[in-house]
Order: structure tokens, then C-alpha cells, then sequence
């Protein structure tokens, strides 16, 4: 290892129990040095501090040293260090993040809070907080949801507030196409000769596309929810994203998770159950970066900015809505 990183280790422990007294210093540790936001490659005592406070600001025993025991210090604010809070447990406030669910389903995710005519609410999806179409406005929303022990006496959060339904494929009338009648005709004729009960009709499906999975929920009270997304910190805007573009979410089944879109443009045929498979077009699709039980997830690019809604994959790939669609269909904002 190299020898600056040896002197910078050894170092540390014998500064790190005077570096942690000094108000605001939460953890120390080797690194790189970093300048005007770029990573040098000098060896540095890295100190954590809660919050970044201007030299005046501190008593004069908390103040960082430049230097030491020759070794160049560096301060960077990480915020108060905690042990992470399974998502699956009950939160209040509620960050984007956490479980999440209509009181029929098992769980969701919590994606973020957004606004609608000067109000707060829980964007989600359809099918984690409007039962994929089978719910009513009003309807309890839980938090935790009711697979994570959830109940509507206890954990009640907020109430369903608006969905955009999911357009289902359906069967369309019976072709009018002579050839096809003629084959029928004659395979339903078979059957007859052999005794079977079994009959053949035409049947086409009737495509109806859709843009997003989403729903929105009115919180119970203000109180109850949290402008942040769990284990990753505020939202600091929206963007669109495009091919290669980093990003991240949290959710209640996976956690803290990224990866990069990989295709736009997408249009993909959802399975929801038995049954029940729905078009969506204009798509973002990322890698295996989510599991069941994390729909609903706000999706951030590298800088923070909400970019899609998480709601659908595969043990290889996950489909996002873009948050554009979905700002359109419900009406809201950030």
C-alpha cells in the first residue's frame, strides 16, 4: 500500500478520539482530498461533521487543524449518522421509501410527496394505492402496508385521492375475416365428428396503450409525511432522463439501489394477474435494480432530480414511467 496512505492511517488513530470530541465531528477516516469539487490524490483525515459551519462560527477547541501530525485534514458534512430503519417498519413522518399500500393489497412503495392546488400528497402507483382500478376514492392507505403489518385501525396514513386507471387489454367482437370463419367452421366441424365439446371462436385483443401506473393519496396529517426519499436525502428537482443516464431509488423491498437507463422508448405488455396484461409505451428501462414490493419508487438521476416512477420488471430489468407522464396525468407538481 502506498506509503502517504500508511502515514495518513496511522494518523488517525491517534487523532480520531480528539478529532470526535469537537462539536459536530461524527466520524473520521482516510481518503482522498477534495478541491473546488474534484478529488485530489493526497491522502487526507477525512472528518464527517453534521453540518458545515463557517470557522467564525466555532469555538476555537472545534475547529478542524489544516495538518495532522503532518497529515492534511479534510471536512466534509455528511448529517447526523443513524442506523438505517428497516423500510418495511412504520414511519411517522413517512419519507418516499417506505411501505406503502391500499388496505387490500400486500405492499408498495412510497414514492415522494408532490403538490396539487397548494397541496401535499403520496405519489404512488395505481396498483399499490388504488388496487389496480378496484378501489374508491376514500379508501384507507396504510403505512406500513398490511403484508408488513400494517393495519386501518393503527396505521392508517392517508386516504386515496386519485388514480389514472390502467387500461387493460380486451377481447374485441368476432372477426369478420371469411378465411378465418372458414377454418373455424372446420375445426368445430372435427370436433363434432369426434364427440368433443370443445369449440373454436375467433377472438382479436383490442391494444389500448397506457403512459403511467399512478395514483396520489391525501395524508391524514401534514405531520405524517416527510419531503426526502429514505437513505437518500431531499428531491432538488425533476429532469428527463435519456440512455446512460445514472440513477437510483429506494424502496420497501430492496432498499437503496442503481443502475442506468438502458433503453427509452420502451413499450412493454405488463402482466398485473391472471388475465390482465397491459400496454405501456413511451417507457425508460434500467437494469435488475428492484424487486416486488418496490413499485412505486421515486426514481432519481446522480443529482437528486425525480426523473420516473418505478411499477414494473423482471429478475433483469425494471420499467419506469417518466415523470413527466406522470405529473400530466394527476395534475401535480413539485
Amino acid at each position: 500500500m502506498d506509503q502517504a496512505i500508511e502515514t495518513a492511517r496511522a494518523a488517525v488513530r491517534g487523532a480520531r478520539s480528539g478529532l470526535l470530541a469537537r462539536d459536530g465531528v461524527v466520524a473520521t477516516g482516510v481518503g482522498y482530498k477534495v478541491t473546488a469539487g474534484r478529488r485530489t490524490e493526497t491522502p487526507a483525515i477525512i472528518c464527517s461533521v453534521t453540518r458545515k459551519r463557517p470557522v467564525a462560527e466555532l469555538a476555537g477547541r472545534d475547529v478542524v487543524p489544516p495538518i495532522v501530525a503532518g497529515v492534511a485534514t479534510d471536512v466534509i458534512e455528511t448529517g447526523r449518522i443513524r442506523a438505517f430503519q428497516p423500510p418495511t417498519g412504520r414511519f411517522r413522518p413517512a419519507p418516499g421509501g417506505v411501505s406503502i399500500g391500499h388496505r387490500d393489497i400486500t405492499a408498495g412503495t412510497l414514492g415522494c410527496l408532490v403538490r396539487k392546488d397548494g397541496e401535499a400528497f403520496i405519489l404512488s402507483n395505481n396498483h399499490v394505492l388504488a388496487n389496480s382500478n378496484d378501489a374508491q376514492i376514500g379508501d384507507p392507505i396504510l403505512q406500513p402496508g398490511p403484508v408488513d403489518g400494517g393495519t386501518v385501525v393503527r396505521d392508517q396514513i392517508a386516504t386515496l385521492a386519485a388514480f389514472v386507471p390502467v387500461r387493460f387489454q380486451t377481447p374485441e367482437p368476432p372477426s369478420e375475416c371469411s378465411f378465418a370463419s372458414a377454418v373455424i367452421a372446420l375445426l368445430n366441424a372435427g370436433c363434432r365428428a369426434i364427440a368433443s365439446r370443445t369449440r373454436y371462436r375467433i377472438v382479436s385483443i383490442q391494444q389500448q396503450e397506457n403512459l403511467v401506473d399512478a395514483a396520489i393519496a391525501r395524508p391524514l396529517r401534514p405531520t405524517d409525511v416527510e419531503d426526502r426519499i429514505h437513505e437518500i436525502g431531499a428531491i432538488t428537482g425533476t429532469a428527463a432522463a435519456t440512455i446512460g443516464t445514472a440513477v437510483k431509488k429506494s424502496g420497501r423491498t430492496t432498499g437503496l439501489t442503481s443502475g442506468e437507463i438502458m433503453q427509452i422508448d420502451v413499450t412493454v405488455d405488463v402482466q398485473y394477474g391472471p388475465g390482465q396484461i397491459a400496454r405501456f409505451s413511451d417507457q425508460l428501462l434500467a437494469g435488475a435494480m428492484s424487486q416486488g414490493g418496490d413499485s412505486g419508487s421515486a426514481v432519481l438521476d446522480d443529482r437528486n432530480r425525480l426523473i420516473g416512477l418505478l411499477f414494473a420488471g423482471s429478475e433483469s430489468t425494471t420499467i419506469i414511467n417518466r415523470i413527466e407522464h406522470v405529473f400530466a396525468a394527476l395534475g401535480v407538481s413539485r
